[in-house]
């Protein structure tokens, strides 16, 4: 990709490709930190807000972008008064990957900023990390080794 924070176009705008997308919908720290805390089963408004420490106002105000963004699903689970949980979506689940990259760069290039989290997985009972293959061959990808390229 050239140099700069976008692929080359014909046209002289910005392109607003995915991630531009995924930074507008997911790029504030409140929201992140409320998908991981779904990702490790946290599902109820009042686990989460304790969890996180995030004034309760805030954590209603992101909770609610998102279900309007397809991310979380808001379920009733008690009446009288009703409670709801919040629990990942096809779409929700999809940011797995994603946030796993995120959480092993952190943990390799900043790892005096917080806990380093111990990934295992369970079929093969090993401790594991994110690694991006390509969809095709199942190499790794090096970003020296892909190119961005522009729907026509």
């Amino acid at each position: 990709m050239p140099t700069g924070s976008q692929p080359v176009d014909s046209g002289s705008k910005p392109h607003a490709d995915g991630m531009a997308t995924a930074a507008h919908l997911l790029g504030d720290r409140w929201t992140m930190l409320i998908v991981r805390e779904c990702f490790y089963g946290t599902r109820r408004f009042g686990d989460m807000a304790r969890n996180l420490g995030i004034a309760r106002k805030v954590l209603t105000t992101r909770l609610k972008d998102l279900v309007a963004m397809g991310i979380l699903e808001r379920r009733l689970y008690h009446t009288e008064p009703d409670w709801y949980e919040y629990i990942l979506t096809p779409a929700g689940r999809d940011l797995y990957g994603a946030i796993l990259a995120l959480l092993h760069w952190a943990d390799v290039h900043h790892p005096e900023l917080g806990e380093h989290v111990r990934l295992h997985h369970m079929p093969c009972d090993h401790d594991t990390h994110a690694v991006v293959v390509c969809a095709h061959c199942r190499e790794e990808l090096d970003p020296r080794e892909v190119e961005a390229r522009l729907p026509r």
